[in-house]
C-alpha cells in the first residue's frame, strides 16, 4: 500500500526527467490532476492524458517538456506537505518563491492551484509542492 501518491508521482517526473524520457506513467488521483493541471499551465510539461487500464484501474501519460539542449524544463520538484508534517501557509505568505521563478502549488478550498492564483484570490491552503 502506498501512503503518498503524490510523493510518487513527483519522483516518477523526477526520475524519467533524469533518464531524459519522453513519457511519464503515474498512477491516478483527483490532486495528482490537479497538480499536473497547474504543470502544464505553467509550462513545466507538455500534457497528460488519463488511461483507463484493466480492473477499473486509472494511470496518467505525462510528456515532458524539455529544451534546445536537450535539459529538462523541471530543475527542481520537491514534496513540502508530507503525510507526516502537513504544512500549511496563508495567501500572503505564498506569494512568491525563488523571487518569481518557480511556482508553489498549494491545495486550497477553490481546487489545487498556483501561488500567484492563491495570492491574487487571497486564500491559502496546504503547500503540496514547489517546482522551479
Amino acid at each position: 500500500m502506498m501512503n503518498d501518491i503524490i510523493a510518487d508521482a513527483l519522483t516518477r517526473i523526477r526520475n524519467a526527467a533524469l533518464r531524459k524520457l519522453d513519457v511519464a506513467t503515474l498512477l491516478h488521483s483527483r490532486t495528482v490532476v490537479g497538480v499536473l493541471n497547474v504543470l502544464q499551465q505553467k509550462e513545466y510539461i507538455t500534457g497528460f492524458k488519463v488511461i483507463d487500464g484493466q480492473n477499473n484501474k486509472k494511470t496518467i501519460q505525462v510528456e515532458l517538456k524539455y529544451d534546445d539542449n536537450e535539459k529538462s524544463v523541471i530543475n527542481e520538484i520537491t514534496r513540502v506537505s508530507k503525510p507526516g508534517r502537513r504544512v500549511y501557509k496563508n495567501a500572503s505568505e505564498i506569494k512568491s518563491f525563488k523571487n518569481g521563478y518557480g511556482t508553489i502549488i498549494v491545495s486550497t478550498n477553490k481546487g489545487v492551484i498556483a501561488n500567484d492564483e492563491a495570492y491574487a484570490a487571497k486564500v491559502g491552503g496546504e503547500v503540496l509542492c514547489t517546482v522551479w
